[in-house]
């Protein structure tokens, strides 16, 4: 029988070993290895509330920068990147649901808040280059996509990526629901209690208690 992996483990450093034990720790689904995650996190998180947990193989960047609430649920696969001390905040009885990134993108402006009682469905990519909030009651749904920044392209003797971008804060109001695969541009703050439709890309400011679809979206109606 080969002992191939045995030997290397035994030459491992004592840094190697620690980090070798995490690894299997951050992805075991069991109610041990849970439970360890939660403890270890509670040691390096800026504040992590009662009853929340974070799931396997999720990864997390400067976690001194960010603040989960109570009964918050990270599942598994979620990425969290906070770039500067404005960081990441999560509300209490949120959910961010399988392989979710929240990226706070610039290191001095950049962060992402998100209240109370947020949903935030599968695969969605949310980024806070010079601030992301997210209101109470939200309902995300699969794949959606806000990023607070656009690249500049009318010089056409200069390449693209050199030429800078717009950015701006972007505002989702309380009980709003994007339905999937909807984009949210830099420009496109959303009012409170509005909903945008499946597909949908909002490149303007959408009134409260709006209903908008298409592409560009543009309000059809209004939620009485």
């Amino acid at each position: 029988m080969s002992t191939y992996f045995t030997n290397l483990f035994n030459n491992l450093s004592p840094e190697q070993k620690e980090s070798f034990y995490k690894t299997i720790i951050m992805q075991d689904d069991s109610e041990y290895a849970q439970k360890a995650r939660d403890e270890y996190y509670k040691s390096v998180l800026k504040n992590m509330g009662e009853n929340t947990h974070i799931g396997v193989g999720v990864k997390i960047t400067n976690p001194q920068y960010i603040s989960l609430g109570n009964n918050v649920r990270i599942c598994d696969g979620a990425t969290l990147i906070a770039r500067g001390e404005k960081g990441i905040s999560i509300g209490d009885n949120t959910t961010i649901k399988e392989n979710v990134l929240l990226d706070s993108e610039h290191p001095i402006d950049g962060y992402i808040d998100i209240k109370n009682n947020v949903y935030v469905g599968t695969g969605s990519r949310l980024f806070g280059h010079v601030g992301l909030e997210i209101g109470e009651f939200c309902l995300l749904a699969q794949n959606i996509t806000i990023t607070p920044y656009s690249h500049k392209f009318a010089d056409p003797n200069t390449v693209i990526i050199r030429q800078g971008g717009n950015r701006e804060k972007v505002t989702i109001g309380r009980d709003c629901y994007l339905g999937m695969s909807v984009s949210v541009m830099y420009s496109g703050s959303i009012g409170d209690g509005s909903v945008i439709g499946a597909g949908s890309v909002v490149v303007k400011p959408i009134p409260p208690y709006s209903v908008a679809v298409g592409v560009p979206a543009k309000v059809i109606k209004e939620r009485k």
